[in-house]
């Protein structure tokens, strides 16, 4: 009798479940919400509407923020701002503004251009463009890569060029007024930190402290804008390795410093050089500053040297305070990626230089064409070329022209004092 109870009692509980089974009844879902059945509904961003915002902001003929304001957040004037905008929707029509395939607007060249700006100045994650530009994480991106892609193509051919015939000589004259005739300007090397480095590159890219990065080697001008880059060595690389690989010197052998000739302290020489520290070598190309001055001549023109030197880490200082994401470190993963934002940043520090330093700040930026001022290189044989090599390499010069240095600083601030008493 009682393995009867057990049974009965099993097959109510058996029926139960089986009737609670068919009963049962999913969640409703909003199958229609979102661009797939099952998916989330797309968030409405009102693009439209802060489009009409940004431009009432920014870009209307009396806007809420001045020029004052605008400068300061994006790093550009509003003029040089909208020639970028202009020249990048010729090149790439990814930053026109168009309607999708449901006859929606989408976003506007203000917007695309505004997200890669601020995510280049001021290192906005591209999640938080969603708050003023409306963009999602991945539009951001994307903007961001193709801006930067686009600049390169676009204004790297004339702002990154090799300088020309009227470039050095005018370069010349400037540094002869600060006591340094035959300069073109100061060298140096800076670190660009990778926080995504590989793994497999880790050993590379990895210095002997563990922090990973790439390196950049710079000439800079007293106006502080970059005449050379050399990009994507690894960070385990010093100045010496960067110049092994670098086209520098094949610049200075084929270029328009071989019609240079200057004088110093009764000398002539005949191609222009650059200021570097000691790390660098004893060629003529190189002016160095004295490690250990033992006497009042060379202790000023170790403070001269010094001083002009200076350039290309104010350049440096500039540029990342100018740009943010180059201040801190990359979260790129690809090598592409990282060099197309480190080229742009430098283009655009140059236009910015070219825009604010003149009059007419677009006259400047425009340079599309050469003209009559186009980069010289001429062709050398294989005589030639080792036989300009030799001469760059050699250490006697480099002493010799290091000497004439001494000498010209000492009596020019011989004149100096002559000249206050």
């Amino acid at each position: 009798m009682e393995d009867d109870e057990e049974d009965d009692e099993n097959m109510e509980m058996a029926v139960s479940q089986f009737q609670n089974f068919i009963d049962y009844e999913p969640p409703s879902r909003n199958v229609a919400g979102g661009s797939r059945p099952d998916r989330a509904a797309n968030i409405e961003r009102d693009r439209v509407i802060m489009d009409a915002q940004m431009h009432k902001d920014y870009f209307a003929d009396r806007p809420t923020y001045g020029p004052h304001i605008f400068r300061r957040r994006y790093h550009v004037r509003r003029s040089l701002f909208c020639f970028i905008l202009e020249m990048i929707c010729a090149r790439d029509m990814y930053f026109v503004q168009k309607r999708d395939a449901a006859g929606l607007v989408g976003l506007s060249s203000h917007q695309k251009i505004t997200v890669a700006l601020r995510m280049l100045a001021l290192r906005v994650c591209a999640d938080a463009m969603d708050d003023y530009c409306r963009t999602s994480e991945s539009t951001a991106m994307e903007c961001m890569g193709r801006f930067c892609t686009a600049v390169c193509a676009e204004f790297g051919e004339y702002h990154l060029r090799k300088p020309t015939y009227e470039d050095c000589r005018e370069q010349l004259s400037i540094n002869e007024a600060r006591g340094f005739p035959g300069m073109f300007g100061s060298l140096d090397c800076m670190h660009y930190g990778w926080k995504n480095c590989h793994v497999a590159w880790q050993g590379d890219f990895g210095d002997r402290n563990g922090k990973k990065s790439i390196i950049l080697e710079a000439v800079a001008d007293q106006s502080l804008h970059i005449w050379h880059i050399f990009f994507g060595l690894p960070g385990s690389n010093n100045d010496l390795n960067v110049l092994d690989r670098s086209p520098l010197i094949h610049d200075l052998l084929t270029g328009a410093a071989c019609d240079i000739t200057f004088e110093v302290n009764g000398h002539e020489y005949n191609r222009y050089y650059l200021l570097a520290d000691g790390i660098y070598p004893q060629w003529s190309c190189f002016v160095q500053s004295i490690h250990n001055p033992q006497d009042e001549k060379m202790k000023h023109f170790a403070q001269r040297q010094e001083a002009c030197r200076k350039d290309v880490e104010r350049c440096f200082g500039v540029l990342q305070a100018r740009f943010a994401i180059i201040r801190n470190p990359c979260r790129q993963w690809g090598m592409q990626g990282i060099s197309d934002i480190m080229f742009a940043c430098c283009i655009l520090h140059n236009m910015i230089i070219d825009d604010e330093s003149g009059v007419d700040g677009l006259e400047n930026v425009l340079g599309a064409s050469f003209d009559d001022n186009e980069p010289m290189e001429r062709g050398l044989t294989l005589g030639q070329l080792l036989e300009d090599t030799a001469e760059i390499e050699d250490d006697d010069m480099h002493y010799s022209l290091r000497g004439d240095f001494i000498e010209h600083l000492w009596a020019l601030k011989g004149q100096s004092m002559h000249m206050e008493y």
